[in-house]
């Protein structure tokens, strides 16, 4: 099944059912002839946006987050970026098509994911070691504007 006929899926099933966990969750979808694994769920969780609330009962269960509207949660992603850029940036260099972004120790996996949270025409991805993230674009233009982002909120 495609990851888009399963997410599907899984929202009418959150919607029609009482879903409390994962595992019933993947029981839901085994009775609707789809196998998938407890890391996919978690991912479509994520994707989905799918939140746990509790009941009238007090006990929890998934829903759809309906909070904000894609544009607020993009700002939202924009600004978590930039206040870890603030935060965890100590030197940017940029190589051809490549942003070189160093970081405090051990920060780089962590403002690697904020990175590729936010979306943004100028990067394809990025990629963590220990203190440093390499950000790749598909051009030496798109690498300076992502350069110059990151120049202008870091505090070097």
């Amino acid at each position: 099944m495609r990851k888009a006929d399963r997410h599907l899926l899984i929202r009418q099933i959150i919607t029609e059912h009482t879903v409390r966990t994962q595992e019933e969750l993947l029981q839901q979808l085994e009775v609707q002839g789809v196998s998938a694994t407890q890391a996919t769920i978690s991912r479509d969780i994520r994707d989905l946006k799918i939140v746990k609330v509790p009941d009238e009962s007090g006990q929890t269960k998934f829903v759809i987050f309906q909070g904000m509207q894609a544009s607020e949660d993009e700002k939202e992603e924009e600004q978590r970026l930039i206040q870890m850029i603030e935060d965890v940036v100590t030197k940017v260099d940029r190589v051809q098509f490549m942003t070189l972004i160093h970081t405090v120790a051990d920060n780089a996996p962590l403002l690697s994911a904020a990175i590729d949270e936010v979306t943004m025409p100028e990067k394809v991805c990025s990629l963590a070691g220990f203190d440093t993230v390499a950000v790749i674009s598909r051009s030496d233009e798109d690498a300076e504007t992502f350069y110059q982002f990151i120049r202008k909120h870091a505090v070097l």
